[in-house]
């Protein structure tokens, strides 16, 4: 995603790095806008839960990332946020919060994963009754309709398939737990076994996607996501409300435009 940074003329005033730990593109985002103010957007303090509670640094008061709750609305000239979609229930909501952070014409990118991912896992989920290994993925087109709906112009979606290989099952286990929790409803709702596990890495052990090494092969589809925040429309009706964010937007770009 950092790559497609140098197609954008735009040059962002502020970027929103929206789920900043996740992602992992502070050094891309600083490379490509220097002179930029770079607000990093979590949901929690990243790490804050899984440090030990005798850490003196689990009672300090973070100082750097900003809640989702205290982004304000049009602030922002890029949101970027990278492998963190599909980490959310309800990627609408998402969007349409990222349409009231931006600034008119400032514009998103964003990266998740598509429901052709870990195609291996499901079938071994399926034939072991295992239930779903994941919640469900959201189609490319389908995301790009959502953002339309919320509001999004000019949207552009690609995809693509990348293979991640490991030697062991057990090294495969650490990374995929990095992705996330499994939302799926249909879950196993209890605690796992360690004879599960055990059964577990097993199984994946014996997949029959192995490459010429003979290293474990699992395939990621990754989508990608761009478009623009347009200058917002009133709507014609008897009676028509228009946001106050989008009236002053409105009535900026009227008065910056050349006269005729």
């Amino acid at each position: 995603m950092g790559e497609r940074l140098s197609i954008i003329r735009l040059q962002p005033g502020c970027v929103l790095d929206w789920w900043s730990h996740i992602g992992g593109g502070q050094d891309r985002l600083a490379a490509a806008y220097p002179r930029a103010r770079r607000i990093t957007v979590e949901p929690a303090p990243p790490g804050r839960q899984s440090l030990p509670w005798w850490s003196p640094s689990r009672w300090r008061a973070p100082s750097a990332p900003q809640r989702v709750e205290q982004v304000a609305d049009g602030q922002a000239h890029l949101v970027w946020s990278n492998m963190s979609l599909h980490t959310v229930f309800n990627p609408l909501e998402s969007f349409a919060r990222w349409h009231r952070a931006l600034a008119v014409d400032g514009f998103l990118m964003f990266s998740t994963l598509g429901p052709g991912t870990l195609p291996q896992l499901r079938a071994l989920y399926e034939r072991s009754g295992w239930g779903p290994p994941m919640g469900p993925l959201v189609d490319m087109h389908d995301l790009g309709d959502m953002l339309v709906e919320a509001g999004f112009a000019d949207p552009v979606m690609d995809q693509e398939t990348i293979t991640l290989t490991w030697s062991n099952a057990d090294s495969a286990l650490l990374e995929l737990r990095s992705l996330g929790a499994n939302a799926a409803s249909g879950r196993f709702a209890g605690l796992r076994t360690p004879r599960w596990r055990a059964r577990w890495i097993d199984a994946l052990a014996g997949l029959a996607a192995r490459g010429p090494a003979g290293r474990l092969e699992l395939d990621f589809e990754i989508v990608y996501g761009h478009a623009f925040k347009p200058l917002p429309r009133a709507r014609v009706a008897a009676e028509s409300r228009v946001e106050l964010a989008d009236m002053r937007a409105m009535v900026k770009a009227r008065r910056a435009r050349p006269s005729r």
